[in-house]
């Protein structure tokens, strides 16, 4: 067994714990193993432990991996979870089947025209900036709702869900309960919260899609930032 494969059995051993704790069936929860910026034979050591829906942050680094591994693996489901320009939308539509960046008029338009000509349409969730950060992605608090019924009334999009990343450092539960309140007010039952360090306060608080990268792959060497 590698690392990976033990790493995932020890986190769906501790999923399963949560979820018992929460009187919740392990089912109602997907893992998703964050892989960005670790290479194809990384997802390739995940997929042969059984994992098959994974995250990226970027469309680039999504396009160079996981078209070549569909064919094999026709199961694999990838979700684009980091922040989306609106120039990317077209190629995020074609490479992704989960969208959770969702968060500006903008981008649901560039998203809207996107699914229109290529005739493919990935779930769609809308990230919301729960501790209205400036220097983080997501609708602020305040406009969510009126963003959810924009993205359906104007822009005629299906949205499946929310996503939150809570500021670093601080108490999740209150952003975790906060977020699904606002999915059962809106109708909807996908809700992506809780990472490495969350995930089983995420699962207490109802949430059905976790993000875990680093306790699957290990710590992240990013590249250098250019001079």
């Amino acid at each position: 067994m590698t690392d990976i494969a033990r790493n995932l059995a020890a986190i769906r051993a501790r999923i399963a714990e949560a979820c018992a704790r929460a009187n919740r069936d392990p089912a109602s929860v997907t893992l998703v193993a964050v892989s960005k910026t670790h290479p194809a034979e990384a997802v390739l050591e995940a997929l042969a432990a059984g994992q098959t829906v994974f995250g990226e942050n970027r469309v680039q680094e999504a396009q160079q991996k996981f078209p070549s591994l569909r064919p094999a693996h026709p199961t694999l489901r990838l979700h684009l979870i980091g922040a989306l320009q609106t120039n990317k939308a077209r190629d995020a539509v074609r490479v992704a089947d989960v969208i959770e960046s969702l968060d500006r008029p903008k981008l649901a338009a560039a998203l809207a025209a996107s699914i229109r000509k290529e005739g493919r349409t990935p779930e769609l969730l809308v990230q919301v900036n729960t501790g209205d950060e400036p220097q983080k992605a997501g609708i602020p608090r305040a406009e969510a709702g009126a963003f959810l019924r924009a993205c359906r009334e104007e822009h005629g999009l299906a949205i499946s869900g929310l996503m939150c990343i809570p500021p670093v450092g601080a108490d999740p539960r209150p952003h975790f309960a906060w977020l699904a309140e606002l999915a059962a007010k809106h109708g909807l039952r996908t809700l992506s919260m809780g990472m490495s360090a969350d995930y089983e306060i995420a699962i207490a608080e109802g949430a059905t899609l976790v993000r875990v990268g680093t306790a699957i792959f290990g710590h992240r060497d990013y590249p250098p930032a250019a001079a």
